[in-house]
């Protein structure tokens, strides 16, 4: 069974920063793509950045310059760095990751979510 365990998140001050782990496990056979998304009370779930296999990761306007994300293909892991933090960035943070497992069809993957607070 796949699963997606995220970590790292907390508190932190603004100007601050922060960063996300997320670990993928289980039988996969291909990973389509990658990303992060943020959720805040009343809002729909957003997205901060997506990676696919071979190619640079793309990211929304809101965070260009202040989050990075990346990937550890030997780990299995992605990750997402955050810098410049403001109290907008407060939020609930999910990984998330379109799979194909062994012998299954391509599926929607969710890690749990991270809670983030930015906050002097």
């Amino acid at each position: 069974q796949v699963q997606l365990v995220g970590s790292g998140g907390g508190s932190v001050q603004p100007g601050g920063s922060l960063t996300l782990s997320c670990v993928t496990s289980g039988d996969i056979s291909r990973v389509h793509a990658m990303a992060w998304y943020r959720q805040t009370p009343g809002k729909q779930r957003e997205l901060i950045a997506r990676i696919t296999p071979g190619r640079m990761p793309t990211y929304e306007d809101f965070v260009k310059g202040r989050f990075t994300m990346s990937r550890d293909i030997d780990k299995n892991a992605m990750y997402l760095h955050m810098n410049t933090l403001t109290p907008e960035d407060t939020a609930v943070y999910y990984c998330y990751a379109e799979i194909s497992p062994t012998g299954r069809g391509r599926g929607d993957y969710w890690g749990q979510g991270l809670q983030v607070i930015v906050s002097s």
